[in-house]
């Protein structure tokens, strides 16, 4: 992983600006110790390096063309449906689901299982939030969720790369966690489309691949739900998705990460540095099998 090309790819210069709308109302965490999470203290990566490094697949397999590639995509109309063990499903449109509540500024450390980070300033709320006004029923014990399906605006889907739509999946005391975020914006703004416009999932404790982008459907479900990347690759991508250094994937170490745009390694932290927030949830599992 460690070699000169990569480093310099991990350190490009990023070009191109993000104008999307300023989200009104914001509100900031305060500055200073956090035992919630919400505020990392870590330096923010820039914006440029934040839509300009980008894994999604759904536009490109080249972190630094999915900008490019998804520059002319619109949501107009967007509208996600949460449904399954719930009293009440629903249909929302995109204003209907940001009312739900206040957009809150959270300042996550954001881990891929690719062994680079990122620190990024999201904007948005718990997803327990947008749960809560469904009413899971008792027999809900995950949360599946699902990307948009539509080649024409997403052309990565023509590829074959995965088996499209991407889908993901939490545990329902993971998805009702306050940390788990449904996430409208970064930086203050709406997101851009390549950061996984106009609405998506953020799990900080979990390598980046949990985040899935462009959310069209939710669903409770009864047992663990198919999720794209350890249907792809079981032995390489477990359901959990925790991270955690002392578990390397098969073909590199989890010990350290390179944070874009910066030099040097960090030494990864377990569960990215949410334990005190999160190992509860996990208290007598075995977290190298259930990876």
């Amino acid at each position: 992983m460690a070699t000169g090309l990569l480093y310099r790819r991990l350190n490009h210069v990023a070009t191109g600006t993000v104008d999307t709308p300023l989200i009104k109302g914001l509100t900031t965490p305060a500055a200073g110790a956090d035992a919630t999470g919400f505020r990392a203290a870590d330096p923010a990566t820039s914006l440029r390096d934040i839509t300009h490094y980008n894994n999604f697949y759904e536009f490109s397999t080249d972190k630094e063309g999915v900008a490019g590639a998804s520059a002319t995509f619109e949501a107009k109309g967007w509208q996600v449906s949460v449904e399954g063990l719930v009293r009440k499903p629903r249909v929302f449109d995109l204003d209907e689901l940001l009312k739900i509540s206040p957009p809150e500024e959270r300042i996550y450390r954001m881990r891929c299982v690719e062994a680079w980070s990122m620190v990024i300033p999201w904007v948005g709320f718990s997803l327990s939030k947008l749960l809560e006004v469904v009413e899971p029923l008792s027999a809900a014990k995950y949360v599946a969720f699902e990307t948009l399906l539509d080649p024409k605006r997403m052309p990565g889907q023509r590829s074959q790369v995965l088996d499209w739509p991407y889908v993901e999946g939490l545990r329902m005391d993971e998805a009702m966690h306050p940390l788990t975020l449904l996430a409208s914006g970064l930086y203050g703004r709406a997101l851009p489309p390549q950061d996984g416009a106009p609405i998506r999932l953020v799990v900080p404790w979990k390598y980046g691949f949990k985040g899935i982008k462009s959310l069209v459907k939710i669903k409770l479900v009864p047992t663990q739900p198919r999720t794209s990347w350890s249907a792809q690759a079981p032995n390489e991508y477990g359901f959990y998705a925790n991270v955690n250094p002392q578990v390397d994937h098969p073909r590199w170490s989890q010990a350290t990460e390179q944070r874009i745009g910066e030099s040097g390694r960090h030494p990864t932290l377990m569960f990215n540095g949410y334990a005190e927030q999160v190992a509860g949830l996990y208290t007598g599992i075995d977290l190298r099998a259930n990876f």
